[in-house]
C-alpha cells in the first residue's frame, strides 16, 4: 500500500515508562529501542504486540507509527499537526 503513517488508536495516551502515570509518556522513539524497552520491562501487556507490529510496519516501509489515545478529543489532529503531539511517535532508524 506504500503507507507513510500508521496510527494506532488506543485507550492509553501512548507508550509510558510507568503505566500508572500518564506524565511518563515517551513521545518519540526509534524502532531500534523497541526490543530494549520490552526486555527491560518498560513495555508490558497489550503494548507489546502494538510495538512489535509497529516495528514490522516500519521494516516494511512505513515511515512513522503513532500510538494515541482515541478517547482524547481531537487526538489524531493534535498528534499529526502539532510539534509536540499527544501520543508516541515511532520512527524508522
Amino acid at each position: 500500500m506504500k503507507a507513510r503513517k500508521l496510527v494506532y488508536l488506543s485507550d492509553v495516551p501512548g507508550l509510558m515508562r510507568d503505566p500508572s502515570s500518564p506524565a511518563s509518556i515517551i513521545s518519540h522513539i526509534g524502532q531500534g529501542e523497541i526490543s530494549r524497552l520490552i526486555q527491560e520491562g518498560v513495555v508490558q501487556g497489550g503494548m507489546i504486540p502494538k510495538l512489535q507490529s509497529a516495528a514490522q510496519s516500519l521494516g516494511a516501509g512505513v515511515n512513522k507509527v503513532h500510538i494515541i489515545d482515541a478517547t482524547l478529543p481531537h487526538s489524531l489532529l493534535l498528534e499529526l499537526f502539532t510539534e509536540e503531539g499527544v501520543g508516541t511517535e515511532i520512527v524508522h532508524e
